[in-house]
């Protein structure tokens, strides 16, 4: 019974710090884009920048490009 006297404390002051972790994660904007990391792994990132900002798209030995025959 005297286990109680520590344990119910101890969880009430973690709990504390969670939810001030939690206001602190809100704050920071980590919970702002959630949908940003799912549409961007879709995305393929193959050609370096410099080759994008000329608007060509070369073709480079051993990748396959279907829909560029």
């Amino acid at each position: 019974m005297e286990v109680i006297y520590t344990l119910i404390p101890g969880m009430i002051f973690f709990g504390l710090v969670f939810v001030g972790v939690l206001i602190w994660a809100i704050r920071k904007g980590q919970y702002e884009d959630l949908e940003g990391d799912a549409h961007r792994i879709l995305l393929d990132e193959d050609e370096p920048a410099n080759e994008e900002k000329k608007g060509q798209r070369a073709k480079r030995v051993g990748l396959n490009y279907p829909d560029q025959d």
